[in-house]
């Protein structure tokens, strides 16, 4: 492969497909990453085909794949890894984007361990565990890698709601706090090897995730919530990951972007 290549989790719909259409437009190939819906992961390949023409350097066409694997488990960890390697050869930027949210509401004081069970290992331990195997292999294979093409990176997306308490969603916010706390770990780790740690903290993006609250977040943003006054989208974040994968904060790691209309600012 002659084209850089990012592995996307959870990519078929939402943010992840806004990252790969933006990673595609910039050139990429991209590792198209689902759990269940493969009709909307081939609409995600499509979709960054048609951009990808708009990304082609010196006449070499970017390539897609989908890959089904629940990350969430170790067996669908390993699969992925390998077969993305196997028709990859590489992978220059990971993005860990794959998350659920809790299937009901419920309020903290009721809450039960199943829902905190399937939030935990797809949000955390998929996540931690993809980016240990995946950081072990590129430091074996550093030092023939690097002449030919920049040092690789990890991007993990995570939420407003890792520092934003919502007591009727507790695992959703304890699940983005500890995703952000594994960004400053394997930042702290991987700088050693050159390998560059950064949290995106997306906030209201307009997704199917969003779809079902949509009216009461419609009339919060209208009422100040955020400085910008408006819904993020997909390709807002994907923006944000272009940036990084395009080598615009090399002097950077563990750093978090915050891609969420300023939510995160302190007003009086």
């Amino acid at each position: 492969m002659t084209t850089r290549v990012a592995l996307i989790t959870g990519a078929s719909r939402g943010i992840g497909r806004g990252i790969a259409i933006e990673l595609a437009r910039r050139g990429f190939s991209v590792a198209i990453n689902y759990a269940r819906n493969r009709k909307a992961a081939l609409e995600c390949k499509t979709l960054c085909e048609e951009a990808g023409h708009t990304g082609l350097s010196a006449g070499v066409a970017p390539a897609f794949e989908v890959f089904r694997a629940d990350i969430s488990k170790a067996r669908g960890r390993a699969s992925l890894l390998k077969s993305v390697l196997d028709r990859f050869g590489w992978v220059d930027l990971l993005v860990n984007n794959a998350g659920v949210a809790p299937k009901v509401r419920v309020d903290l004081l009721e809450a039960g361990e199943a829902s905190f069970d399937r939030l935990m290992n797809t949000n955390v331990r998929g996540p931690f565990f993809l980016t240990q195997a995946l950081a072990n292999f590129w430091i074996g294979k550093l030092q023939q890698r690097n002449a030919a093409s920049g040092l690789p990176k990890i991007v993990n997306i995570s939420s407003v709601s890792a520092y934003a308490p919502s007591v009727n969603r507790g695992d959703y916010c304890m699940s983005k706090a500890a995703l952000s706390m594994m960004t400053q770990l394997f930042a702290a780790r991987l700088a050693e090897h050159r390998i560059n740690v950064y949290e995106i903290r997306p906030g209201i993006v307009l997704t199917d995730m969003t779809g079902p609250v949509k009216e009461k977040y419609d009339a919060m943003i209208s009422a100040g919530l955020t400085p910008l006054e408006r819904w993020g989208t997909p390709e807002d974040v994907g923006s944000a990951v272009a940036a990084i994968a395009e080598e615009r904060f090399p002097f950077s790691t563990g750093e978090v972007i915050n891609v969420d209309g300023g939510f995160h600012i302190r007003r009086l």
